[in-house]
């Protein structure tokens, strides 16, 4: 009797540590109350200070073009902000835009700072999207990709109609945007998107965050993620694995342009390529040497360039 009550007692413990674990994991990483970008940059580990200098100027640029606040409502309701900036030459140009889909914890006018100079410069027109429960966007839960589709799809049919039906569409994300837009590919798409660029994506919420767990904190995965997915499905709607990109662009029709660099250690490489074995449209893929997470285009901007230059002669 006393070795079946010290039993119990022990599986008592360990259940609330459990859910004690569980709730202290959702709180952090799924609430937008809670998932700061402070703490994203220091689980990445990237080094963004080597990059000031470069990121200020092209800043200036950016901010010195002409840009609008968008709003949209998401298929549940929330208030959608995205910041538009009209192609530069409108005669000429109007007919072509990158959406783009920033990273966990980021916002709109953050992350495609570098890349707005590529993108203005070359003729595009940008439409910089806050994630549900990001930036200027309602919403409480984080859709990791697996609401954020929805939300892309919002996002595409205001583009055809602000901008007519010949618009040419490119979908670019980095990180959680990157697992959106692949995610986004198994959808039936309007035959104005053209193609998908996708850098350093991870395949699904359940998966990165076991990664982190395993490499970062060196716990078990078991029962927090177990224990968050239940949760976020009553909360959020969505279960952690319910949207995975490697079954996603298995279903894809649109050519795809898979980016990942070697030293991310946030979203591991291998996620990039199991994705890209998965895939089933036209792809291609730039492994970035001693890239870390979302590092890709500034670690070697010229050969990114070149990569994108590529690709939109391929399929535009």
């Amino acid at each position: 009797m006393k070795l079946l009550k010290k039993a119990m007692t022990c599986a008592g413990i360990l259940a609330a540590a459990g859910i004690g674990e569980t709730a202290y994991f959702y709180q952090r990483t799924m609430k937008r109350t809670n998932a700061k970008v402070e703490k994203t940059i220091k689980m990445a580990g990237t080094d963004w200070s080597q990059y000031a200098p470069f990121l200020e100027k092209r800043k200036a640029f950016m901010l010195a073009q002409t840009h609008e606040d968008v709003y949209q409502t998401s298929f549940d309701n929330l208030k959608l902000h995205a910041t538009y900036f009209p192609a530069i030459d409108q005669g000429a140009n109007k007919k072509k835009i990158a959406i783009c889909f920033h990273g966990y914890t980021s916002k709109g006018m953050s992350d495609y700072i570098g890349l707005s100079d590529y993108y203005l410069k070359n003729g595009y027109a940008m439409l910089l999207p806050d994630a549900r429960a990001h930036g200027e966007s309602e919403g409480e839960y984080i859709g990791f990709g697996c609401l954020d589709r929805k939300d892309a799809l919002v996002w595409i049919n205001w583009v055809i109609q602000e901008l007519g039906d010949e618009v040419e569409i490119i979908l670019h994300g980095t990180s959680m945007g990157g697992a959106t837009v692949l995610m986004t590919s198994g959808l039936d798409l309007p035959e104005q998107v053209k193609g998908i660029v996708s850098d350093c994506a991870f395949t699904s919420p359940k998966e990165v965050f076991t990664h982190v767990l395993h490499n970062m904190y060196h716990l078990p995965a078991f029962p927090v993620i177990q224990g968050a997915d239940a949760v976020n499905k009553r909360l959020a709607g969505y279960g952690m694995d319910e949207c995975n990109a490697k079954r996603e662009v298995a279903h894809a029709k649109v050519p795809i342009l898979f980016i990942h660099g070697t030293k991310d250690t946030f979203v591991p490489y291998h996620m990039c390529q199991e994705i890209y074995d998965c895939c089933a449209s036209p792809k291609k893929m730039l492994v970035v040497e001693g890239a870390a997470h979302a590092e890709s285009y500034y670690k070697d901007t010229e050969k990114y360039e070149q990569a994108l230059n590529e690709f939109f002669g391929e399929i535009m």
